[in-house]
């Protein structure tokens, strides 16, 4: 169990936690000079039964709330201090609303310096903390009257800690491992060594971990855990972890050491906000203001999303755009405080950690965030499969979950797309499939002379909400049945096609030989119209027509290549990948036997179709497949 000290300055707070452990946790000259504590303390205790109790002292000082902050990220227990002659003051208050924000639910109260008050006060003063502490969650917690330099109360106070240690329910160490660093220095002989609270998971010697935001690679050579070597440690524990592959310098306060996974720093999060009673104003949309979470401290803008002001007290839904990236992930905690640092304002728990810039306020995105608060994850699951599809690799990163197709409703319909795993309520699913058929049959109706759309567009029009490989994989599922059918790169329904007229197709018979023979050169829409002796205008249509129907490709406005022809093409691509791992316009030039305008415009064609992509002068496979797919499909 890890306890954090709160309360305001002077209080005795240090001076208790040595009276407990007998470790003095003011470390600093300018502690020892100033009397007071200005950086986080560290104290350790064995407990009877087996198992170490940590102490996190923090600064009482209304200058050093932000490095309180950082300590109170991940404790699971507050002794709160309290001087029996000051009574609550300023920071009593701030701290214990903090500690309510932060969702600390388990505590204790110290009242100090018993010596320096006569009974009356004594009584005065637990009535007031009682009236305190009903409205937070910490309500009814014992008060522990002490006085540390002639240790009156201490040994029964020092008895709960421990009951309480035995009695805190095991933690889980299911996810993937996060330790909030609140400390990095350099140690003789060992190098790098971070301190911090883990928040999930588990880690031993040897392991290969990652810093976030940075993204830098490190790797675990010894570990201490409560103070103690070890081979190991686990979620609420406080750990040293001595690494490789950083310095002092590239790891500071505020940074995550996680599992390699789990890196996926962000500056943009969608939160269940609540502005605190205390507030000194509403707050109002686009405000700035100090956000910490975990032991980072960044300055963010908040966007309300349910209105354009949060009135002291109120909760609503918002989201936090940092001015650089952090660690977060859903349900973590964390705190607000104004623009000026002076007062803490509110808290909250993060919902989504990938939070969308637009379209942020729509119901569909309301209704998402109010299942995404929800705390039991099957709940949630089941609530969210009924608004939209899920990446499960998303979720497990974002809820630290190896497995949440474990929690999935069992009618789930699970779909594989490329290496994303989506997961659909099977009602969804269903819908969706009969929505792309609608709006397919519809489209028919609208543009009889159009074969049907091809897959970026029919996305683009009738589900552009739906990733693009959960779309590839619908239309699949559609395919696969018959309900569609694919002609070249375009959808339909298996009833629909463009059929030329007796004419058409005559003058279409007499240009398909000149156009075979063009081969890798076909002639243009003028040259094939003077040589049939018709307008250009009418054989554009027929090649248009035709092109509609994966019988030919526009590679540009007046040049219609047969599908062999392009297969060939993309086939030189493809060789000149393998060699060069690239293709240019001047190999592909020399490959093909073109002019350089006609092999740049045949490259730009792979380009927009998507068989290629343009990296500065040069084109990279993107769908090797693409040509051989639709040939196959004509």
């Amino acid at each position: 169990m890890i306890v954090g000290t709160a309360g305001h300055i002077d209080h005795g707070k240090t001076t208790l936690v040595h009276a407990l452990t007998g470790v003095d946790t003011d470390r600093l000259a300018a502690e020892k000079l100033r009397g007071i504590s200005i950086e986080l303390g560290y104290a350790y205790q064995p407990l009877p039964g087996g198992g170490v109790l940590g102490f996190v002292d923090v600064p009482g000082h209304e200058r050093f709330i932000h490095t309180m902050l950082a300590g109170a990220a991940g404790i699971d227990f507050a002794l709160l201090v309290v001087a029996a002659d000051d009574g609550v003051m300023p920071q009593t208050r701030e701290h214990l609303n903090i500690l309510h924000l932060l969702g600390i639910e388990r505590g204790v109260v110290a009242l100090t310096k018993i010596d320096r008050a006569e009974p009356g006060r004594l009584a005065e003063v637990e009535r007031d903390l009682q009236q305190l502490l009903a409205e937070t969650a910490l309500a009814g917690i014992p008060i522990f009257p002490v006085s540390a330099p002639d240790g009156q109360g201490i040994d029964a106070l020092r008895t709960h800690l421990h009951e309480a240690a035995q009695a805190m329910p095991s933690t889980t160490t299911d996810g993937g491992f996060r330790l909030a660093v609140d400390r990095s220095f350099t140690l003789k002989g060992a190098g790098t060594i971070v301190t911090g609270t883990v928040f999930a998971g588990s880690v031993q010697v040897g392991d290969d971990l990652m810093v976030t935001p940075s993204g830098r690679p490190v790797r675990l050579r010894s570990l201490h855990v409560m103070n103690r070597p070890a081979q190991w440690g686990q979620a609420g524990q406080r750990c040293a972890l001595n690494l490789h592959g950083a310095g002092k310098d590239e790891i500071a306060r505020g940074d995550w050491i996680v599992a390699p996974r789990l890196h996926a720093p962000t500056a943009r999060f969608d939160v269940q906000l609540t502005l605190s009673p205390q507030a000194p104003a509403a707050l109002a949309h686009w405000a700035p203001v100090h956000l910490h979470l975990g032991a980072a401290h960044v300055m963010a803008r908040v966007a309300l999303l349910e209105g354009e002001r949060l009135s002291p007290g109120g909760s609503m839904l918002a989201q936090l755009v940092t001015d650089r990236p952090i660690g977060a992930l859903h349900g973590d905690r964390f705190i607000l405080r104004d623009a000026d640092a002076r007062h803490t304002i509110g808290g909250g728990k993060v919902l989504d950690p990938d939070a969308p810039a637009r379209k942020r306020k729509t119901p569909q995105r309301l209704a998402e965030l109010a299942a995404l608060d929800l705390a039991d994850t099957s709940q949630r699951l089941h609530q969210l499969l009924t608004l939209r599809g899920l990446d499960l690799d998303r979720l497990a990163i974002h809820w630290n979950d190896k497995d949440p197709a474990a929690h999935l409703p069992i009618d789930s319909t699970l779909v594989r797309a490329g290496h994303v795993t989506w997961a659909f309520s099977a009602a969804h699913w269903t819908s969706l499939q009969d929505k792309l058929h609608t709006d397919l049959a519809a489209f028919h109706e609208r543009f009889p002379d159009e074969l049907g759309p091809d897959a970026t567009r029919a996305r683009r029009m009738f589900l552009p909400a739906l990733p693009a490989a959960a779309f590839a994989a619908l239309t699949d599922t559609l395919l696969a049945t018959g309900v569609l059918r694919r002609s070249g790169p375009w959808l339909h329904l298996p009833t629909h096609s463009v059929a030329l007229s007796r004419e058409e197709d005559a003058l279409y018979q007499r240009i398909l030989p000149w156009l075979e023979e063009g081969a890798f050169d076909p002639p243009w829409v003028r040259d094939l119209a003077r040589r049939a002796g018709c307008n250009e205008a009418s054989m554009r249509r027929l090649l248009q027509k035709q092109a509609r129907q994966g019988k030919l490709y526009q590679v540009v406005r007046d040049l219609f290549y047969l599908p062999d022809s392009v297969a060939q093409l993309a086939t030189l691509v493809q060789e000149l990948e393998h060699m060069n791992g690239e293709t240019r316009a001047a190999e592909f030039r020399d490959r093909s036997g073109l002019s350089r305008k006609r092999a740049v415009q045949v490259l730009e064609f792979f380009d927009r179709v998507g068989y290629t992509r343009r990296v500065r002068e040069a084109h990279r496979l993107r769908n090797v497949d693409l040509f051989g797919r639709m040939n196959h499909a004509a």
